[in-house]
């Protein structure tokens, strides 16, 4: 496949056994399984990407299959959802890779446009997104990634600690501050390598496995997105996104990012 013309694969993790939310990618979302909205969503990218599913659990499996989607069984352990994605794209004709999380809903197709055009025009291994900080309470919260840079856009940490830290009179964090938006695009041969390290030290700490790529020298570019996406990371999530639903697909009200 040449370089100008790539086959591009998203691939969405979706484990069943949540710590925080067991069923997740199944619970209903006005009327549809989480992962039915996740999938529908990625496939309108207008990029002529194949879009499957990647599952521990039959259940999933069939869920995604019975709404018309892909969906291929990994039954065997994985550390992290890009080593699952690694795994699933084995047998697969591509040599790009955006891994999109299983309960991370883009609420337009601009969002994974956002990661996917300035990846193919440039010469990134690896790329991810970041969004300007909506609200001042998730500065400090552990549940929200945080992003720090460098000036060429390349990621100099991930934290879930409030980074960088605010001493004496600097400016507001909102000014300055970047919520980390968990999709990541990969060269195939970048996700390869990603997947045979071993695990890191700030890997384990944080628990945030992009952490393993920097550790081990491979840079990661980001690049900013102002489009939503729709996080469900808890019940509660859930039910605020319930409640709130209608008033998000008219785009007058606030997704959650936690």
């Amino acid at each position: 496949m040449p370089a100008d013309n790539p086959s591009i694969a998203v691939v969405i993790p979706a484990r069943y056994g949540s710590s925080r939310f067991p069923g997740k990618p199944l619970a209903l979302l006005a009327g549809k399984p989480l992962i039915q909205h996740v999938y529908e969503r990625a496939a309108t990218v207008p990029a002529n990407a194949r879009v499957l599913v990647t599952t521990d659990d039959v259940r999933v499996s069939e869920t995604v299959q019975n709404f018309g989607g892909l969906a291929v069984m990994m039954t065997d352990p994985c550390r992290t959802g890009t080593d699952r994605v690694a795994a699933a794209v084995q047998t697969l004709a591509c040599n790009v890779v955006v891994n999109l999380q299983g309960d991370e809903i883009p609420l337009s197709p601009d969002f994974l446009m956002d990661l996917i055009n300035p990846f193919l025009a440039g010469t990134a291994e690896m790329g991810t997104l970041r969004r300007a900080m909506g609200r001042g309470e998730e500065f400090s919260q552990s549940s929200v990634v945080k992003v720090v840079t460098d000036r060429q856009g390349r990621a100099l940490y991930f934290s879930r600690s409030p980074i960088p830290y605010v001493r004496d009179d600097a400016p507001s964090p909102s000014s300055f501050a970047f919520l980390h938006v968990g999709v990541y695009i990969f060269r195939r041969a970048t996700l390869d390598r990603f997947a045979a390290l071993p695990t890191g030290a700030l890997e384990q700490a944080e628990q945030l496995e992009q952490l393993r790529a920097l550790e081990h020298g491979i840079p990661i570019h980001v690049w900013d997105t102002a489009h939503a996406s729709l996080r469900i990371d808890t019940p509660e999530d859930l039910e605020n996104a319930n409640k709130s639903w209608d008033s998000l697909m008219a785009g007058t009200g606030r997704p959650g990012f936690l």
